[in-house]
């Protein structure tokens, strides 16, 4: 059986709310607008696309202008995320490793833009920890889709997703996926569902699923 677990990125494996904003903030200047993001603003848009973003936080100009705003902050985006990181969750390295030697195939589906999870990985020197990534800027695919489709094309017997939203919990049910919260990130989900208060708790819940 070959048995694969799913990651979302942000609010699961890293907190990058910081970097994000101030890399928004920077771009936004740099367009010569007055508009800035909160940190709390950006913690509360984590998780949704980029189209969902650019309403929630350009919706008072033009919807095509709001994208074309979206399109560049997110361009800067990736290169100052590459540049400066973000702040890794207590345990990611060790448990993707053990992850890995238990023989678990690692994977990452965000429903971020294209060339930020290879800016994740990279900065943090996390290539040979996962065997393949997928995301909306690639796919234009809601996440559920993207799940689905990283479970197809590697043949995956039995998928376990970990994210730490509502939207995370929604799509791994429409996949037809098990579900793990990842409790300490910006999310809520049913009372009941699976959870882990820390990464380092991981390994010992995957246990319930095999």
């Amino acid at each position: 059986m070959k048995k694969a677990i799913l990651f979302d990125l942000d609010g699961t494996m890293w907190d990058a709310s910081q970097s994000v904003t101030d890399s928004f903030n920077i771009a936004l200047e740099r367009l010569g607008l007055s508009r800035r993001i909160s940190l709390a603003e950006m913690q509360g848009a984590m998780g949704k696309t980029l189209d969902e973003i650019a309403h929630i936080f350009f919706d008072c100009v033009d919807p095509d202008r709001a994208v074309d705003i979206m399109v560049y902050c997110t361009e800067f985006e990736n290169k100052y995320i590459e540049e400066h990181g973000g702040v890794l969750y207590p345990d990611l390295k060790k448990t993707l490793s053990e992850l890995k030697e238990s023989g678990w195939f690692v994977a990452c589906v965000s429903n971020c833009q294209s060339g930020y999870i290879e800016a994740f990985i990279k900065h943090h020197s996390l290539s040979e920890l996962f065997d393949d990534t997928e995301c909306w800027g690639d796919t234009g695919k809601l996440k559920a889709d993207n799940i689905s489709l990283v479970v197809s094309r590697n043949n995956i017997d039995m998928c376990v997703y970990v994210g730490d939203t509502m939207g995370d919990y929604n799509s791994a049910m429409t996949a037809g996926v098990k579900f793990i919260h990842s409790a300490y990130g910006y999310g809520s989900v049913p009372d009941g569902t699976p959870k882990i208060n820390s990464l380092s708790e991981l390994g010992d819940k995957l246990k319930n699923f095999i």
